[in-house]
């Protein structure tokens, strides 16, 4: 209970939300150019530098203290400590969505916000690896990390992007394996059958789809979306009928599928597939349909995904998320991760999924996250945060890993 106390101390008897609001302006002033400014910042760290020498005196170990405090609020706090006492370590690397969960097109003008930069950058200069893990293709990824962290840092050697959800990872700095390209070990009963699809999924499509949708550049994946604003009734319509269309295009690119055996199987694998069918008036019931054993043993290595009003995807199970964090762990050296994953789609809940399973870290996700992965997170740790503020999660992170080090710390003494 001692920890719990020291805690209750510290927010109830300093003025912890002025010392926050301080060193949150110092370190997120803007560079300027102007000596007024300059003096105003020189006053809020002298006044957090004051805030802190007073935390720093009322505690044995209170520079410790005072770092947190600074960091995080008492809610934050006591939900590390609470952390803490359920898994006894702290968190040696970030594995981090992007869209919708480090930045969130509906409170962020879809960028990613200066508090959850710095705090990408905090937990850099206390060597925690990061791995970007994306649907997104590696140009993009590469093109806004640079712009919002810094080339320095993304080329650090300590920085991973698991890019297309896992068909490659792209880790600066490490030689020859800077750059894996994990599709090329699949075999030909799988690359055929994306190859067909890919050069006929535009050409052959409908003119709604082919008007309405445009094929995302992946490397490997072939992903539809949308031509109108995510999350709208127009994309939702569009890709709605585009995930009609690109089951069937696989059946006709699996070798002895029809259409009834794509639409069955994976009707049964998901039901928003099968609700989406039903809605589009091709509803199908799986039960009745016997998929020949040559053609399940394809389809059990292609997945299909539905994202709603947001794209329509075929993808490889060999490749995914869970599979690129593990490589992008090895090329890191992170060889006992307790990791932070942060995410709120399908292709994340693997990897929570995964790291639970392997008591390897904890999960978090934004309020908006798809129900399963809300599901997933509110039974294990409930780390969910508003829309466009996961420097939340990582403040608490960041007070985790602070208390970590204490422990350590009077273990040592």
């Amino acid at each position: 209970m001692e920890r719990y106390d020291q805690l209750y101390a510290l927010y109830a008897d300093f003025d912890t939300e002025t010392l926050r609001a301080y060193r949150d302006f110092v370190d997120l002033f803007p560079p300027v150019d102007s000596r007024v400014a300059l003096g105003y910042w020189e006053r809020a760290n002298r006044k957090l530098r004051e805030h802190e020498e007073e935390i720093a005196a009322a505690f044995s170990d209170g520079e410790a203290f005072a770092e947190l405090a600074a960091h995080a609020t008492r809610e934050q706090a006591f939900t590390a400590l609470d952390l803490y006492a359920t898994y006894e370590r702290g968190v040696n690397v970030l594995v981090l969505d992007v869209d919708e969960t480090l930045r969130s097109a509906g409170q962020t003008d879809n960028e990613i916000p200066r508090e959850t930069l710095h705090y990408l950058t905090e937990f850099h200069e206390a060597g925690v690896p990061i791995v970007i893990c994306t649907g997104q293709t590696l140009e993009n990824v590469k093109g806004f990390l640079i712009q919002g962290l810094g080339n320095e840092l993304v080329h650090s050697g300590d920085v991973s992007v698991v890019y297309e959800a896992g068909t490659g990872v792209f880790t600066p700095g490490h030689g020859s394996d800077t750059k894996r390209l994990l599709y090329e070990d699949l075999d030909d009963a799988v690359t055929d059958v994306f190859d067909a699809v890919r050069s006929r999924i535009l050409p052959e499509a409908p003119e709604s789809i082919r008007r309405g949708c445009h094929l995302q550049g992946n490397e490997f994946n072939v992903t539809l979306k949308p031509n109108y604003e995510t999350g709208s009734d127009d994309a939702e319509a569009v890709i709605d009928e585009a995930m009609v269309y690109v089951l069937d295009l696989l059946a006709e690119a699996v070798p002895g599928a029809d259409a009834e055996h794509t639409r069955a199987y994976y009707a049964a694998a998901d039901p928003e597939i099968d609700r989406v069918l039903d809605d589009e008036g091709e509803s199908i019931d799986p039960e009745s349909v016997e998929i020949p054993d040559d053609v399940a043993s394809v389809l059990d290595r292609i997945d299909v995904a539905y994202y709603e009003a947001d794209a329509a995807e075929i993808a490889s199970r060999e490749l995914n998320k869970v599979v690129g964090v593990e490589a992008a762990l090895e090329v890191l050296g992170v060889d006992d991760p307790f990791a932070l994953v942060m995410g709120d789609s399908k292709s994340d809940l693997r990897v929570m999924e995964w790291v639970a399973a392997e008591d390897a870290g904890i999960a978090a996700a934004p309020e908006h996250a798809s129900g399963r992965v809300l599901e997933h997170v509110r039974g294990a740790d409930g780390l969910v945060f508003d829309a466009g503020a996961a420097d939340d999660v990582l403040r608490t992170a960041f007070a985790l890993n602070r208390l970590a080090e204490r422990e350590r710390s009077a273990t040592d003494r």
